[in-house]
């Protein structure tokens, strides 16, 4: 894009400039619509799931429910308590939609089709996930009320505690892929399943793996059944109960984007990216964006689908899930992929 704009007669400073906000707009716009669509399916499957109808008065089909969502909460007065930190209280909800968006910087749609094509994008992604903690506690701490302040302290944990586990999976794709890009891991997949299969999910060393990393990022995004941040019967909602207005849907809209990258990921990182399913020509004629986006919307759905039928944990067993089941569990095959790839890669 940076070449076309230099066509255009503009010096080379000028158009690198106009084509990153170009590429960020091309990637943030559509990730806003696809969010609020996103919002629409969760709420359309949990009804079919309970047999009702869910959205179906605003637009055709209901389909512009969300729209009206968003412009209800964007002409809400936004409240402050009194007692809050109002610096800290309004920074909250912007940091935690910002890291959202900002992750997308590095995943590849299609072949070229990435913004920053780093050769350390995925250790990118696990750093600025890392830092949405921050936006959840400084909201639970701001607000200077008890249950926002449990729920943030709840949320802390429970993020910190599955990214250690997320981190020992990544290390046993990065082995097999020998790559911390994300477009090279990608194509790392072609074939790699009995040689006509795109995806690490196909190796029997990988697949608990990606359940695992499934599994990890229900818990990461605070999805159900491990929504113990939102526990409305013990923390009123939790860290988000003082937000109104648009600071709420920030978050709400932060929640959805990082859920929206967590199934980015399951796609990326196991399922081939924007290969096709299967290692052969014809399917290679539909362009690959379109393959990712139904690799992300099946993921989505299986998101959809657990916290449609699934019960909430217990906050004890959220805790020994991820430290005494998960972390050993990716300790153990992180030494038996090292192990593998030594007898059979490097002899």
């Amino acid at each position: 894009m940076t070449d076309f704009f230099v066509s255009l007669g503009m010096q080379y400073g000028w158009a690198w400039f106009l084509a990153t906000i170009a590429g960020v707009l091309l990637i943030a716009l559509p990730l806003m619509l696809g969010v609020a669509m996103i919002i629409y399916a969760d709420r359309k499957i949990w009804a079919a799931m309970a047999l009702r109808k869910g959205p179906n008065v605003v637009g055709p089909f209901g389909l512009l429910q969300s729209f009206a969502d968003g412009l209800k909460v964007f002409l809400q007065e936004t409240i402050i308590p009194s007692a809050a930190n109002k610096g800290l209280f309004l920074i909250a909800p912007i940091i935690t939609f910002t890291v959202a968006l900002l992750a997308w910087a590095v995943v590849p749609f299609g072949p070229g089709m990435v913004l920053a094509d780093i050769n350390i994008g995925l250790l990118y992604i696990l750093a600025i996930s890392s830092l949405g903690v921050y936006g959840v506690v400084i909201a639970g701490w701001a607000s200077n009320s008890k249950y926002p302040f449990f729920s943030a302290m709840r949320a802390a944990a429970q993020m910190i505690s599955y990214e250690v586990s997320i981190g020992f999976i990544l290390i046993c794709v990065i082995l097999f892929a020998n790559t911390n890009n994300l477009t090279e891991m990608i194509e790392a997949q072609r074939g790699f399943g009995l040689g006509f299969v795109n995806g690490f999910v196909f190796h029997l060393l990988l697949f608990p793996m990606w359940v695992l990393f499934l599994i990890s990022g229900m818990a990461e995004t605070a999805r159900a059944p491990f929504d113990l941040t939102e526990a409305e019967s013990e923390l009123v909602a939790g860290y988000q109960t003082e937000y109104s207005s648009m600071s709420f849907a920030l978050f709400w809209l932060g929640e959805y984007a990082n859920v929206l990258l967590m199934c980015a990921l399951n796609a990326i990182l196991f399922f081939g990216g924007w290969l096709p399913p299967f290692d052969w020509e014809p399917l290679y004629l539909i362009p690959g964006i379109v393959w990712f986006l139904l690799k992300i919307l099946f993921f989505f759905f299986i998101f959809s689908w657990v916290k449609a039928t699934v019960p909430r944990f217990r906050y004890d067993q959220l805790m020994r899930l991820g430290w005494k089941i998960f972390l050993p569990m990716s300790l153990l095959f992180v030494v038996l992929v090292s192990g593998w790839l030594m007898l059979t890669r490097y002899s």
